[in-house]
């Protein structure tokens, strides 16, 4: 009987196999925290028999079925554990032409590795692709693919939505209520903030458009499309954003804007070692974990930054610290007996102890979805790109305390942050709250985010915005508006024209006469 089951398993998943699409998922990015989206779609895709190829920096360490990798490993330089305190103060000034020619022009030019040429001059016929997903951010050069194949396409955004894209996709943005990914403010903006987010909406998007120009000449070359860039989000049949509304806010989106926050999380993560076990588990008094991402090394600050936080981490022992740097050797030495250093932490399995009281981050999307997820009271220490946003959202829902920037750390101020989420109630209960909130969904991200893409390959761009076809003026009904402030002008005038007549008619022509002017009534004095 178990022979005869496992045989009809085994027809069924092969035939599962068979119906399934074959899948272009391009991940051109260099950055772990972007790949995270990427690697749970794909690898998602592929357990529901979807054949995948996946053109990406990060190649699966074995083989997984359905899988196959375009490694461009090597191509670029890594970016893990990369940033110092110098390039961390460069990325915060904001400057859109280093930052468009890092993460775009840069990143564009792969088009021209070998591999990619493959994709483009000899794709696979046997069978061909289905669908084309694109990871969406300062290098839309790769949605040439899209046209280039003539198939569906479908983007994908590791963290919120693009305000810059959002006239060419159809998905209106209000900057009355919804911060730019730039911007510093929460939702509910008073009118100076709703003033400067306004500003700042349109100053960002004019010129990430202006410098992500430079791309177009990619896509002629190796596309021989003669478009703009930014006019080829229009081809998107579906865009997954790695958002949700418990966090972000709630926001008016097309039906083709699918929001699959969370999607990268799992209740599996890779085992503690016996050490952070041991750890962990005689933490009773509490143990709160530090970590500034998978780029930023906090080694390279001057050792005023490192000693504000040793002494503030020993200021709340007995709580112990799990404490993330990329080198323990270039820290500062010291180190309280609280603390414990690691290059790495699986930060999953660390946020599912249940001695872990709290949780100290830079405010990257990622990390705060986990800590949501598992119900962890966060302090944010946030330092570049959308970290301010994110934890000005979340300080807002009091489920984190924000310092609003590094500059504003010192032993006292952390110390006070640290002490206030772990002491305070509020802080947990609200937690419990949103963590609930977050996970109450009538379909799992992974479940959701798999559907519409199946959904975009049956259907197309069933769901694509009739707002495309509009330029940005018209969406913006500037000429509707125009006409209605024309017409009202053009009645003004003739009521007034017609007062005129019947005055004259009525009056006499006396009424009608102009009044004699400054130089006759001199004259007639003379």
């Amino acid at each position: 009987m178990r022979l005869h089951l496992s045989i009809l398993l085994t027809i069924l998943g092969c035939c599962h196999v068979a119906n399934g699409l074959r899948i272009l998922a391009i991940f051109p990015l260099n950055g772990r925290s972007h790949w995270i989206t990427g690697q749970a779609l794909t690898m998602g895709l592929a357990r529901r028999g979807h054949q995948v190829d996946v053109v990406s920096h990060f190649p699966q360490k074995k083989p997984v079925p359905n899988y196959r990798d375009i490694s461009l490993d090597g191509t670029l330089e890594p970016v893990i554990n990369s940033m110092n305190a110098s390039m961390v103060r460069n990325v915060g000034g904001q400057d859109f032409e280093l930052f468009v020619r890092t993460l775009g022009t840069k990143i564009c030019a792969l088009l021209e590795h070998e591999k990619i040429q493959q994709l483009i001059h000899n794709p696979p016929k046997d069978p061909p692709y289905d669908l084309v997903i694109v990871e969406l951010f300062m290098f839309p050069c790769f949605l040439g693919f899209g046209r280039h194949l003539n198939v569906p396409m479908v983007g994908v955004m590791a963290s919120t939505f693009h305000d810059w894209v959002s006239d060419v996709t159809g998905n209106m943005f209000n900057p009355s209520f919804m911060p730019c990914l730039f911007s510093p403010y929460r939702p509910e903006m008073t009118f100076y903030e709703r003033l400067m987010n306004t500003v700042l909406t349109n100053l960002v998007g004019m010129q990430l458009k202006y410098y992500m120009r430079m791309e177009d000449e990619y896509v002629k070359k190796h596309f021989n499309i003669d478009e703009s860039v930014m006019e080829l989000h229009k081809d998107l049949a579906v865009i997954l954003v790695n958002s949700h509304h418990s966090l972000n806010g709630v926001k008016p989106m097309t039906n083709g804007v699918i929001e699959i926050g969370g999607l990268h999380i799992t209740e599996q993560g890779d085992p503690l070692s016996p050490e952070i076990q041991k750890w962990l588990d005689e933490s009773t008094h509490g143990c709160v974990y530090f970590t500034l991402g998978s780029m930023v090394r906090i080694e390279t600050y001057p050792e005023s930054v490192q000693r504000a936080f040793l002494n503030a981490f020993e200021s709340i022992a007995p709580v112990r610290v799990l404490m993330k740097v990329a080198h323990k050797e270039d820290l500062i030495p010291k180190v309280p007996k609280n603390v414990m250093v690691q290059s790495w932490f699986p930060q999953v399995s660390v946020f599912k102890h249940k001695n872990i009281k709290a949780f100290v981050t830079h405010g990257g999307t990622m990390s705060i979805q986990e800590a949501v997820y598992f119900g962890i009271p966060m302090v944010g220490i946030p330092l570049f790109g959308d970290q301010p946003t994110n934890m000005n959202n979340v300080a807002h829902l009091n489920i984190a305390v924000s310092l609003g920037s590094l500059k504003n750390v010192t032993e006292e101020t952390l110390s006070y942050s640290l002490n206030k989420v772990l002491t305070d109630k509020t802080y947990q209960e609200n937690m419990k709250r949103i963590s609930k909130l977050f996970k109450d969904r009538p379909m799992t991200a992974m479940d959701t985010a798999v559907y519409w893409v199946e959904y975009a390959a049956r259907n197309g761009n069933a769901l694509r915005s009739p707002a495309i076809r509009l330029r940005w003026w018209q969406q913006q009904l500037f000429d509707v508006y125009g006409f209605i402030l024309a017409c009202l002008a053009l009645a003004l005038y003739v009521v007034i024209f017609v007062l005129r007549k019947l005055t004259c008619l009525l009056f006499g022509s006396k009424a009608c006469s102009k009044k004699p002017s400054h130089s006759s009534e001199s004259k007639k004095r003379k």
